[in-house]
């Protein structure tokens, strides 16, 4: 609790301005409302994206989307859409979409410290000819993000430059336990064992990536 009364808290927008300052020009007026041709080549050659949602009642959620470069397919330039692959059946981010349609997507490109980020309105499309040209190992996705574009900007690349993101020498994925260790730690109630959760997420667990293909 002494840490929590040493604090003190910022409440209003004048009061982060003045504590951080305001954009120069050019950051200020980045955002652009329609696809730019730059932006089309990035989605191209990005194999991942991870979606933010709001639920009405505010309950935030990022989801993670990742397939082959390209799996984000523009539809025109104020439209792309974004296949939904085998999951965990939880579909928090879905599930908030369907009370509140605005979204925040991140695009990364491996090796890249730049990000493009992408805000708009969502829609769940069950059925759709553009689901024909989302087909990857003989998958075609029961369901598609289908994204209204209204913001578009090129994010900075300070904060994969500070957190060395993609500097393979401070690389450590040893450094904590496995899935299935942190699994069976976090939920200890599960029936699974430790071993049986070892051999859920081995080499079975990629077969699973595209059902039915």
């Amino acid at each position: 609790m002494g840490h929590m009364a040493e604090m003190t808290e910022l409440t209003s927008e004048a009061e982060l301005r003045d504590l951080l300052g305001t954009p120069a020009r050019r950051p200020a007026t980045k955002v652009r409302p329609r696809l730019h041709e730059r932006d089309r080549e990035w989605l191209a050659a990005s194999p991942f994206c991870l979606i933010a949602t709001s639920a009405a009642d505010g309950r935030c959620d990022v989801s993670p989307k990742g397939d082959p470069p390209g799996f984000v397919l523009v539809l025109d330039d104020t439209t792309i859409a974004i296949p939904d692959r085998a999951g965990n059946k939880r579909f928090d981010g879905f599930g908030n979409i369907l009370s509140n349609p605005q979204v925040g997507l991140l695009f990364l490109v491996p090796g890249r410290d730049d990000t493009l980020r992408v805000n708009g309105r969502a829609r769940l499309i069950r059925e759709a000819p553009f689901l024909d040209d989302m087909i990857v190992r003989g998958n075609r996705p029961r369901l598609a993000l289908l994204v209204e574009v209204e913001e578009v900007f090129t994010h900075c690349a300070k904060a994969f430059l500070r957190a060395q993101l993609w500097d393979q020498q401070t690389w450590n994925p040893g450094i904590l336990p496995s899935v299935a260790c942190i699994t069976k730690d976090v939920q200890p109630d599960i029936e699974e064992t430790v071993e049986d959760l070892e051999q859920h997420y081995g080499p079975a667990y990629r077969e699973l990536l595209y059902p039915g293909g």
